[in-house]
This record gives C-alpha cells, sequence and structure tokens, in this order.
C-alpha cells in the first residue's frame, strides 16, 4: 500500500516521536523512541521503518517533520 502522507511529531505527553501514517482514509498512529533534539534524516528513517512494519511504502521526500 502506498503512504499518501507521513508526519513525525514528537508528543510531549509521552515523551516519544510520533509518526502518522495516511493511506487513503486509513490514519494510523504508531510512538517510537529517539533523541527528542534527534537529526530530521533520523527521524525520518525511523519513521520510513514504522510505515514499512505497516505495511506502507512511504516515499521519504513526503516525510514530513513537525518539531
Amino acid at each position: 500500500m502506498r503512504a499518501d502522507c507521513v508526519e513525525v511529531s514528537w508528543d510531549a505527553g509521552k515523551s516519544k516521536w510520533i509518526v502518522r501514517i495516511e493511506a487513503g482514509e486509513e490514519v494510523v498512529r504508531r510512538v517510537f523512541d529517539a533523541p527528542k533534539h534527534g537529526d530530521d534524516e533520523t527521524l525520518r528513517a525511523a519513521a520510513q521503518r514504522t510505515a514499512q512494519g505497516e505495511g506502507c511504502e512511504p516515499d521519504v521526500g513526503q516525510i514530513t517533520v513537525k518539531r
């Protein structure tokens, strides 16, 4: 399945990064551990692995990091 949109954002309440994956009308949210001030490339790579684990194939260029 092709991911339409993948966003990574920091959840201050959980002190973890959240990946939000949109594929059509389906939206999946998953958390992962990474340093709060991690660089964008590391966060994008982790988001890509997380999306692939959900059966989605995101384009690395469409992964947005929101700080």
